[in-house]
């Protein structure tokens, strides 16, 4: 009588124990999926710049009252004015007016400059980007490597990782960029001060600072999740059953732990990322970088509404399209998503 093998089989790489396999999507309705989501980015854009456009009426006082700064002025004057910024129209007429010349790059022409809104937050643009995207990369690399190693490796060391993230958490942005002038700029000379330097790798050592002072909360945030996540899909039923059916733990780890793990800790991180466009209007403020967040919070002092109107406009158009673009790579690269239309 020959022997039989009663062993069982080692799974592949590629299976996932326990899981089942996702069923794939129709083009269809990916494309129904993708439709319903920039349909729903145009709605959401619009009815921001209603909010955005609205605000000026919001505000105390009339915009005659801030574009004669309060002086007594001739009717003549006046009546110039008027005519200059569409005052004695509706205030529909004067929105589409506004909306039209923003469909067509134009923002209309600061008060206090006297020149289009639209190159000078185009000039100012360049620093907010450099400084947002340093501040990302901060972000992912050290927020993700810090919270995948305290959750695959718990201990004395993960525990001290993760409670000093979330000590950071706790500091405000402007506390932490002041504490970071005194320590690197101050003290030790390694960074300048002030200012966004002059391009190039200067700019980029310019942005050091205030790049670490926009990511040191978000990093801690971005910690913590990727050490949840890595614990929680570590005690799932198919990671264990793998483990007890002989694949190697790195493996394990790199198939199945890193590869669930990591589609919701990125959609956060993405969106903690987009959270950073807001965020800089304060480290900008500190570190005086000339951005569009300092040149906004300088508008709003000086009554620039045009300029106020045009930046606001420029972050929250950014903040929706960050999110929506997320929302979509997310629902598209995780398998386990349904996009049919029992989902919507």
């Amino acid at each position: 009588m020959s022997d039989v093998n009663t062993t069982a089989p080692v799974p592949s790489e590629e299976t996932r124990p326990g899981e089942p396999k996702p069923e794939k999507r129709p083009v269809g309705a990916i494309v129904r999926f993708v439709a319903v989501r920039v349909a729903g980015l145009v709605v959401t854009l619009l009815i921001a710049s209603l909010v955005v456009f609205g605000a000026l009426y919001a505000a105390p006082g009339s915009p005659l009252t801030y574009l004669t700064r309060g002086r007594t002025t001739s009717p003549e004057a006046i009546a110039s004015i008027k005519a200059e910024y569409h005052l004695d129209d509706s205030v529909q007429q004067q929105y589409l007016r506004w909306l039209g010349g923003v469909l067509h790059g134009d923002f209309g022409t600061s008060i206090i400059y006297n020149q289009p809104v639209s190159s000078l937050v185009g000039s100012r643009t360049s620093v907010t980007t450099l400084l947002v995207v340093m501040a990302a990369a901060i972000v992912l690399v050290l927020g993700l490597l810090i919270g995948t190693l305290a959750g695959l490796k718990p201990g004395r060391v993960s525990r001290s990782a993760m409670a000093g993230a979330t000590g950071v958490m706790a500091v405000p942005t402007f506390v932490g960029a002041v504490v970071l002038i005194v320590v690197f700029a101050v003290q030790l000379e390694w960074f300048p001060v002030f200012g966004a330097g002059s391009g190039g790798f200067d700019q980029i050592h310019h942005l050091v600072l205030p790049s670490l002072a926009l990511a040191l909360a978000s990093v801690a945030f971005v910690a913590r999740l990727a050490q949840t996540a890595v614990r929680a899909e570590l005690s799932a039923d198919h990671v264990q059953t793998a483990i007890s059916r002989g694949l190697p733990r790195r493996t394990v780890v790199r198939r199945h732990v890193m590869r669930n793990a990591a589609m919701p800790v990125l959609t956060v991180a993405g969106l903690t990322i987009a959270g950073l466009i807001a965020g800089s209007v304060v480290v900008e403020q500190v570190f005086q970088l000339g951005g569009l967040g300092q040149f906004l919070v300088g508008s709003v002092q000086q009554k620039d509404f045009p300029v106020v109107q045009a930046i606001c406009l420029v972050y929250v158009t950014a903040f929706i399209v960050l999110n929506t673009l997320i929302d979509i790579a997310y629902t598209l690269l995780d398998p386990r998503v349904s996009i049919g239309k029992k989902d919507s």
